[in-house]
């Protein structure tokens, strides 16, 4: 979730059932909506105009990067994915990648593309969107190149040279990428759908694809750290040419760096510093890259500040009021929650939720908003005092053990029948280290 002020305005008007469903049941469920974020946007006006003149910067073929900033729990998920909904609204593709040490190690940029293209997605279509991306590029050069006269007989003759010249810039740091894209084609062609799903899977850089599809599509071996940067080129040219205002790619999670081994963590901040300094360089028109961590990352000897050149790139001054901060910068912060946002952000919810109940009127009445605010003190309080990471834990229960239970009972009253209990399995890790200790058994320590 996020915490950035006063309520959002517009969830007084209905919304589709469909939509109100599907973010009511991921709050249930204690999880960030993938969708209908808009709904949920609190006092997001700030950032709006700064977001929107640098998407407008990248779908002219600029490029743009972002840092966010914040504490566990302060809504940095819920930010790109409501800056995502923004962007797939102008017609970008979004791609929202974990980084993780096992997973996702971000000094293996091959991998970064793999998981990119796993996660690609657009307003259209669903991860993953890179075969209906492809399959929109060829058509657009087949338009094009009988818009420019060709006839049914040298239709595939004029779409190659068009691939040719489309992808001159890209062929000369990545051939492979070209190559590959006409055998897809050649293989769809030719009825092959087994290899031309083959050579599609290696384009979005899987492993471990059939030698045999690789021979026939003329290319060998499989992507690598360097290689991966001239395949992003290729993406992003085909996704421009496929109608698209270019790609917004965001690297969640960085902090995790701070826990892998030395060796590893070097390499991971100097492929940060080198992505962020091909983004400036213009190397990736169209491409908006976002990056999230936790302030420890940013000003920690064990994150950015290891490495001199990267921190000065992502330098910002955060000595002023917060109110004064500039979102135009490298670098944003989000605030915590507290009590009056968090309460703010419950009314939200329970006029959302209302607008699909039965009974509207009576989830309204017994969930009103001093009863919201004692919620948010309690929930709060069973965090140790941690408002500004309480908003997941604090509309699960408020959906869940509040809202569900007004809805469907005739008798239910929340300040009647409901004590809030938090039990260790309500808690993520953050949460549980967060909560106030019982005992020193309590303490969740990481040794």
């Amino acid at each position: 979730m996020n915490a950035f002020g006063s309520p959002a305005s517009g969830t007084g008007s209905p919304v589709g059932a469909l939509r109100r469903r599907a973010v009511i049941d991921a709050l249930r469920r204690g999880a960030v909506p993938e969708s209908g974020l808009d709904l949920l946007a609190v006092g997001l006006g700030r950032f709006e105009r700064a977001i929107d003149e640098e998407l407008d910067t990248v779908a002219v073929g600029g490029s743009a990067f972002k840092a966010v900033r914040g504490e566990y729990g302060s809504g940095k998920t819920f930010f790109t994915r409501w800056l995502g909904e923004r962007a797939k609204r102008r017609t970008f593709a979004v791609a929202e990648v974990q980084v993780s040490e096992t997973e996702t190690p971000l000094h293996k940029l091959e991998t970064v593309y793999r998981r990119l293209t796993e996660r690609l997605t657009t307003a259209s279509f669903p991860p993953s969107a890179l075969r209906p991306v492809t399959d929109a590029w060829f058509y657009a050069l087949e338009e094009d190149a009988l818009a420019d006269g060709a006839d049914e007989g040298e239709l595939s003759q004029a779409v190659d040279r068009l691939l040719t010249a489309r992808l001159a810039e890209v062929s000369r740091h990545a051939p492979a990428f070209a190559t590959a894209l006409r055998g897809y084609r050649q293989s769809l062609n030719a009825g092959d759908e087994a290899t031309a799903a083959a050579v599609m899977s290696w384009l979005g850089g899987q492993p471990h694809v059939a030698a045999s599809a690789k021979r026939g599509a003329g290319v060998r071996g499989e992507l690598d750290h360097f290689g991966a940067f001239g395949f992003l080129q290729g993406l992003l040219t085909v996704l421009r040419d496929a109608g698209h205002a270019g790609l917004v790619l965001v690297l969640d999670e960085v902090e995790t760096l701070q826990r892998v081994r030395s060796d590893a963590r070097d390499k991971a901040l100097n492929a940060l510093r080198q992505l962020i300094d091909e983004v400036h360089s213009g190397r990736f028109p169209g491409l908006y890259l976002i990056i999230t961590g936790t302030p420890a990352f940013y000003d920690g000897q064990q994150g950015v500040q290891r490495l001199a050149p990267l921190a000065q790139r992502l330098a910002t001054d955060f000595t002023t009021d917060p109110r004064f901060d500039n979102p135009r910068a490298v670098q944003i912060r989000l605030p915590g929650f507290t009590e009056e946002s968090l309460t703010g952000l419950g009314v939200i919810i329970r006029d959302l939720y209302a607008q699909g109940s039965q009974t509207p009127d009576r989830i309204e009445r017994l969930a009103d908003d001093a009863y919201l605010a004692d919620l948010a003190r309690a929930v709060g309080g069973a965090l140790g005092g941690h408002v500004g990471v309480a908003p997941r834990l604090y509309l699960k229960k408020l959906i869940g053990d509040v809202l569900d239970r007004i809805d469907q009972f005739d008798d239910f009253d929340p300040r009647v029948h409901y004590r809030l209990t938090v039990d260790v399995g309500d808690l993520t890790a953050v949460e549980r280290n967060l909560a106030a200790p019982v005992s020193a058994d309590d303490l969740d320590l990481e040794l």
